[in-house]
């Protein structure tokens, strides 16, 4: 399993691929492991610092979940799992209502979730989620959970609406003022940036500060044990949506590598998705963020050609090194509050606009009613947030927002086989785009 082929670099022509198997020298494998780390990195330590989870447990845990996900797909699907941000919403709510650790007790639901629905497709195929998410309603999901986050987004922009707007504008401007590795660091680039400014400004919190000087080079990260608490235990089902986008997320992800690489991946889902739910169970036993896989990191291996999983191990290992150094973690725990309000407001709305790809690549029909209505209905909740409250128990909209989703897409499918309708008028079951989101 741990061996590759070499292949000489110099006898690559533009049109080669470094297959999975294969590897390039161990100097430009480095570095190309490095390059993985990089362009996850912006994306992955939002999560934490938004969550209040310790940041080098979850650059720990982010290593040992590509780890453990490359040899349980057998090295044959290169893939990095960074954090991931379907959990936001379910994470601050829980943590509202019983703590850090009854927020970890919802993670460790959807990862065993997602593990077992990873060990149901490895035996039955992936065709039953294409029938009970199709195109229409995993965008629908998708969508609603970037911007049922909208609120947040405000409430950090506020705390500093100059730094928050620079940083955004960064953003923007990289995006569309470079391209290849550099247009795919916009997000980390415009934190650098508004990070640098408020440094200079004196924008960040001294205490902050204080804690990154006495913070040690090396030293182990801090671990967080998950509470059960059994009158809080209804309340957990709000973490249960989180499975559609994180069942979508994958099977995207084997999609888009398998179309990259022109191979059938497909045998390769099952694996993928119990890989996945197995970091993301480990992470939240230990106070780590879920996991997920990460469309920054496809984009890297499609500007270079490169797929080999030997880069991936080495950017494993580079996470683990950055995890075990609380210095790097008191520095990622210091960014402040405007850089964070205008990061998130992108970031948020390319989550909430990754949905709606979803439905342009599969040419979702909205002159369906049951499209219309699902789709329309689902996003009013989230947006809206509507809440529905017994007790101390909350389900917020997400929740709400996907359950309407699922329930008036197949009750009106449902109702139209009943009265007979035309099956050329019915959207068909396609799986879900191979977009995939943080």
């Amino acid at each position: 399993m741990f061996t590759w082929r070499l292949r000489d670099a110099s006898r690559l022509t533009a049109s080669d691929l470094v297959l999975p198997e294969e590897r390039l020298a161990w100097p430009r494998t480095i570095g190309l492991g490095m390059q993985h780390v990089v362009a996850m990195f912006g994306a992955t330590f939002l999560v934490p610092i938004i969550t209040g989870f310790p940041p080098s447990t979850t650059l720990l845990f982010s290593g040992l979940g590509t780890m453990l996900f490359l040899l349980i797909t057998k090295n044959r699907l290169p893939s990095y799992l960074g954090s991931s941000f379907a959990f936001l919403a379910p994470i601050g709510a829980a943590t509202e209502i019983g703590g850090p650790g009854f927020a970890l007790s919802g993670v460790i639901l959807v990862g065993l979730l997602l593990a077992l629905v990873g060990v149901i497709v490895h035996f039955s195929g992936t065709r039953w989620i294409g029938a009970v998410m199709p195109p229409v309603v995993s965008g629908t999901i998708v969508a609603l959970i970037g911007f049922n986050l909208a609120p947040a987004a405000r409430d950090n922009f506020v705390k500093d609406p100059l730094l928050a707007a620079i940083t955004l504008l960064a953003i923007v401007l990289t995006s569309v003022l470079f391209r290849g590795m550099v247009a795919r660091l916009a997000i980390l680039l415009g934190v650098v940036l508004g990070y640098v400014i408020a440094l200079l400004t004196g924008r960040v919190d001294p205490e902050k500060l204080e804690a990154i000087e006495d913070a040690a080079w090396i030293g182990l990260p801090t671990f967080t044990s998950p509470t059960f608490d059994p009158a809080l235990l209804p309340a957990i089902l709000m973490f249960v949506p989180v499975v559609l986008p994180l069942v979508a997320e994958n099977l995207g992800h084997v999609k888009g590598v398998g179309q990259l690489l022109d191979r059938d991946l497909d045998p390769l889902a099952g694996r993928a998705l119990f890989a996945d739910g197995i970091a993301t169970t480990i992470a939240g036993a230990f106070g780590g963020s879920p996991t997920t896989t990460y469309g920054e990191n496809i984009g890297v291996m499609s500007a270079t050609r490169v797929f080999s999983t030997a880069a991936y191990w080495i950017a494993a290992i580079t996470a683990v090194l950055l995890g075990l150094s609380p210095k790097v973690g008191a520095v990622i725990f210091a960014t402040p509050d405007g850089v964070l309000g205008g990061v998130t407001t992108a970031l948020y709305g390319l989550i909430g606009i990754i949905g709606v790809r979803i439905w342009v690549e599969n040419k979702v029909d909205f002159s369906i009613p049951r499209n219309q209505f699902a789709a329309g209905v689902g996003l009013i909740v989230a947006i809206a947030d509507f809440t529905l409250a017994s007790g101390q128990i909350s389900f917020g909209g997400i929740v709400l927002g996907t359950v309407a989703t699922l329930v008036i897409y197949h009750l009106m499918a449902a109702l139209e086989r009943l009265r007979g309708r035309p099956a050329a008028v019915r959207d068909d079951h396609a799986p879900p785009a191979t977009t995939t989101t943080d």
